[in-house]
């Protein structure tokens, strides 16, 4: 194959190295910080929150207003200046269910903020839990992540490690290479870095619709970090290596299986625009050495960039794409979510077709487990703070295990996903968190048999 030999100057070859080394720093290296570790983009999101303090509140409820009013104006008024620009017409443009969404986000985080309204929505852990614990963190992480993603994603770091890794992502996962960088921000950071990674490749058309919904739900996984506060919410901090291994092992296995049956088996292979993938722009020529080609097609992306700044503009679009089209999502699709956890049996009915299971695998106390079992797709914590109250630790940390393996939760997961261009919608996160569920249990079950 040709390949064009002038790419190979010494402006491409350092638009690509100095900006990648610096987002595999930021996003995928784990730096001393307060008596642990930490990833650097962590730490920067830590250090504005402090930096913010109270004033959050008010940043937040800005971010609401802005993103509701805009979506009001833009459907009503329907303004040249928003509808002549691309930018703000994806911005406020949205369809009627993401509108409302919106407004009832917005509406929610006024009740918190002033106390005022009915109680399911005001309860600490509901509507007040997801309005001062996590849109705070999102707030921050958006901001941040928006900006230095495209270190990661713009100047050839996916096209080197997508060749790469294609043949190893290809036959186990049948994903692209490229698709091991978002699992590893996930891993390293944060599971929310992982799926605004996902999306802006999948409307940029580096993933087909099956690639960002596989990719989605399966590689956005929970970070280390957070698997610590698992643990350390059920008294098992000392069992954390055997209990991250079982993890790891449980969901490499889940990632494999889930991605082949339906739902996400029957989604097709077509760009966001719906046109058809014709080729693979991670296939290797007959004949090319991989580590050169990946090299090669890393600084062609970089030679393809005229005005570094234009990335680093995009870079300020993502985090208010973000902050905009995202936290008000959020606020409205997870207070939803605990809302029925708290005040509704449904969870709890949901779970007891589990308890013949939880004794076919030997697990103690399974009537007590059961009631874990799904309720975790509101918010991933909750089966960790009622499986406390659980004696036995082997039940204890086969659910903060599975907890951690189902990966879909509505107050931040699948939150994202829902307020994302990924096309996947609530009953397909609900049909893939019960598989992802019913496939690792007796894995991780049987695993911890081992230990105990």
């Amino acid at each position: 194959m040709h390949k064009n030999q002038n790419i190979y100057t010494l402006r491409n070859i350092l638009l690509f190295a100095i900006p990648s080394i610096l987002g595999v720093f930021c996003f995928m290296t784990p730096i001393p910080y307060k008596d642990s570790f930490s990833i650097p983009i962590a730490i920067l999101k830590d250090e504005l929150l402090f930096i913010i303090g109270d004033n959050i509140s008010s940043l937040i409820i800005s971010v609401m207003l802005i993103a509701s009013i805009g979506y009001l104006i833009a459907i009503i008024a329907k303004p040249r200046f928003i509808y002549k620009n691309r930018f703000l017409k994806a911005l406020f443009v949205v369809k009627p269910i993401w509108g409302i969404l919106r407004i009832l986000g917005t509406v929610f985080c006024f009740m918190v903020l002033f106390n005022e309204g009915p109680e399911l929505i005001l309860n600490a852990d509901t509507g007040t839990f997801v309005f001062n614990e996590l849109l705070p963190t999102l707030f921050s992480v958006f901001i941040f992540a928006g900006f230095l993603l495209p270190l990661l994603t713009h100047f050839g770091l996916l096209e080197l490690f997508g060749t790469w890794l294609t043949k190893i992502m290809r036959p186990i996962f049948n994903l692209p290479g490229r698709s091991a960088i978002d699992c590893l921000a996930s891993w390293l950071g944060d599971g929310s870095v992982g799926i605004i990674m996902s999306s802006k490749q999948y409307e940029e058309k580096s993933y087909t619709q099956r690639e960002a919904a596989v990719i989605g739900t399966t590689f956005s996984a929970v970070s280390i970090s957070f698997c610590l506060v698992i643990l350390s919410q059920v008294k098992l901090d000392h069992l954390f290596v055997p209990f991250y291994a079982i993890v790891c092992f449980a969901g490499v296995i889940v990632a494999i299986i889930v991605p082949r049956i339906p739902p996400l088996s029957r989604k097709t292979d077509k760009w966001i625009d719906g046109t058809d993938k014709v080729y693979d722009k991670e296939a290797i020529p007959e004949g090319e050495n991989v580590i050169k080609y990946g090299f090669y097609n890393a600084v062609k992306t970089t030679s393809k960039i005229e005005k570094p700044i234009h990335i680093l503009l995009e870079g300020l679009k993502n985090s208010l794409d973000m902050l905009i089209g995202i936290l008000p999502v959020v606020m409205a699709i997870g207070t939803i979510g605990l809302i029925i956890s708290t005040y509704t049996p449904i969870f709890g009915w949901l779970g007891k077709p589990f308890v013949p299971l939880l004794n076919l695998l030997q697990i103690p106390e399974a009537t007590e487990a059961s009631k874990c079992m799904v309720v975790g797709f509101a918010d991933m914590f909750i089966p960790s703070i009622l499986a406390s109250s659980i004696t036995s630790e082997l039940t204890r940390f086969i659910i903060a295990a599975v907890s951690v393996t189902q990966l879909i939760f509505l107050s931040e997961v699948g939150a994202l996903l829902l307020g994302s261009k990924i096309p996947i919608n609530l009953w397909e996160l609900f049909i893939i968190f019960l598989e992802r569920t019913l496939i690792s249990l007796p894995i991780i079950a049987l695993l911890a048999h081992l230990v105990f």
